[in-house]
C-alpha cells in the first residue's frame, strides 16, 4: 500500500472527496430524471386529490316540480349537518333522471315537501338523507300544528333552539388528520432517502474496489477521510433531492388546496431535514463499512441486506404505530430507539404529540449511536477496503 501524502489536511481531503461525489452524482441522468419523475407523480397525485376533495365536498341536488320550494330549507338543513349542497331546478324529471345516471347530479328530488321522492344512482348520502328527512318531518309537523290551532313557526323555532349541552374534557383538534398525513409523508420520504443514498454509498465503495480506483485515491488521502468524504458527498446529494421534493410538494399541496396547515408542514420539513442528516449518517457509515467487505457488486447484497432489513422493520413498525396511535406508549418507546428514531420521531413531531424532552433525548441518543457506528465503520473500512477476492469476515475487519 502506498503511503498517503501528508501535504493535504484532513478537512481538505474530506472536502475534495465530498465535492467529487456531489458534482458527479448531481449531474447524472438518474438523479435528474428520478427527481423529475417523482415531482410529476407528486403533482398528478395532488391534482387528483384536489379534484376528488372538491367533488366530495359538494352534493349536487336537482329539484323538480313542487320540490323546488325546498331549495333554501335544504341548504340550511345540509349546513347544519356540515354538508355543502348545490341545488338546481330541473324542469323535466325524466331529464333529471338522465343527469343522475350520467353523474351530473348526485340526487333528483321530486314531490311535495311532506312527501319527497329521491332518485339516486346507487345510494343516498347519509347526511343528505337526514337533511331531506328533517324537511319532510317539519312539513308534516307544521300541518298537524295548524290543524291543532297552534302557531307552527313558534313551535319549530323552539324545537330548533333545543340542543344537547356537550362538555368536552379535552379540546378536539380538527387538524389531527392532516397532521397525520404530513407525518406519514415525511416518514416515507426519510425512509426512501436513507435507503437510497445509503445504498449508493455502499455501491460506490464496491465499484471503487472492483475498478482498483480506491488504490489510487488512498495514495493521496487516508481511508478514514475517503469514507467520510464519500458519505458526506452522497448525503448532500440526498439532502438536495429531499429539499427539492419537500419544497415543491409543499408549494403544490398549498396551491391545490389539499394542504391548509402550511405552518405545520414547514415545521415538519425542517425537522425532517434534521432527522435525515441524523438517520443518513447513522446508516450511511454502516453501509460504507459493509460495502468495503466485498469486492464485487454480485456479493454486495449479502452484506447490505441485514442493514436494509433494520430500516425496513423500522419503517413498517413506525408507519403502523403512527396510524394506530402516535401518542401510545409503544410509539414513544420505539421512537426513542436510535436505529428507528430517524423514521418514527419526525412523524410523531408532525402530529404534535412528541414533547420536547423526548425529541431532545432521542437526538442525543442518535448522535451517540452515530459516533459509535462511525468509529466502528471507519475501522472496518480501513482494514477491508484494500482487501480483494472473497468476502472479508466482519470479525477480521474489526480486528485489523
Amino acid at each position: 500500500m502506498t503511503t498517503p501524502h501528508r501535504s493535504i489536511t484532513p478537512a481538505a481531503a474530506v472536502r475534495l472527496v465530498a465535492m467529487r461525489e456531489l458534482n458527479t452524482r448531481l449531474r447524472t441522468k438518474s438523479f435528474v430524471l428520478g427527481t423529475a419523475v417523482i415531482l410529476v407523480v407528486l403533482a398528478g397525485y395532488l391534482l387528483l386529490q384536489a379534484s376528488l376533495f372538491s367533488g366530495m365536498d359538494t352534493k349536487r341536488v336537482g329539484l323538480a316540480g313542487q320540490a323546488a320550494s325546498i331549495a333554501q330549507p335544504l341548504r340550511e338543513q345540509a349546513d347544519a349537518f356540515g354538508l355543502d349542497v348545490e341545488t338546481t331546478t330541473v324542469a323535466d324529471p325524466a331529464a333529471g333522471r338522465e343527469q343522475v345516471a350520467e353523474g351530473e347530479l348526485d340526487a333528483l328530488v321530486t314531490g311535495s315537501a311532506a312527501d319527497l321522492t329521491v332518485v339516486v344512482d346507487k345510494s343516498l348520502d347519509d347526511q343528505l338523507r337526514a337533511a331531506l328527512g328533517g324537511i319532510a318531518r317539519n312539513e308534516v309537523l307544521s300541518a298537524k300544528l295548524v290543524e291543532a290551532g297552534v302557531n307552527p313557526d313558534q313551535v319549530l323555532a323552539d324545537v330548533a333552539a333545543t340542543q344537547v349541552r356537550v362538555i368536552p374534557l379535552e379540546q378536539e383538534d380538527d387538524t389531527n388528520g392532516q397532521r397525520l398525513v404530513i407525518g406519514l409523508i415525511m416518514v416515507f420520504l426519510l425512509y426512501m432517502s436513507i435507503v437510497t443514498y445509503g445504498s449508493l454509498v455502499a455501491q460506490g465503495v464496491v465499484e471503487e474496489k472492483a475498478s482498483r480506483v480506491v488504490e489510487i485515491l488512498l495514495s493521496t488521502v487516508r481511508p478514514w477521510h475517503l469514507m467520510l468524504g464519500k458519505v458526506l458527498g452522497v448525503g448532500l446529494v440526498g439532502l438536495t433531492q429531499l429539499l427539492i421534493l419537500a419544497g415543491a410538494g409543499l408549494v403544490m399541496a398549498t396551491a391545490t388546496g389539499v394542504l391548509t396547515l402550511s405552518g405545520v408542514a414547514v415545521g415538519t420539513i425542517l425537522w425532517g431535514l434534521v432527522w435525515y442528516l441524523l438517520g443518513y449518517f447513522l446508516y450511511a457509515t454502516v453501509y460504507a463499512g459493509a460495502g468495503s467487505l466485498v469486492s464485487r457488486q454480485e456479493d454486495a447484497q449479502s452484506v447490505l441486506t441485514p442493514v436494509s432489513m433494520v430500516l425496513i422493520i423500522g419503517f413498517v413498525v413506525g408507519l403502523n404505530l403512527l396510524i394506530q396511535d402516535p401518542d401510545s406508549t409503544a410509539s414513544e418507546v420505539v421512537s426513542m430507539i436510535p436505529l428507528l428514531s430517524p423514521v418514527l420521531m419526525p412523524g410523531r413531531i408532525a402530529t404534535g404529540v412528541a414533547p420536547l424532552w423526548q425529541i431532545g433525548l432521542s437526538i442525543v441518543l442518535t448522535l451517540l449511536t452515530v459516533a459509535l457506528f462511525t468509529w466502528l465503520a471507519g475501522r472496518v473500512y480501513r482494514n477491508a477496503v484494500l482487501h480483494t477476492g472473497a468476502r472479508m469476515k466482519l470479525r477480521d475487519a474489526l480486528k485489523g
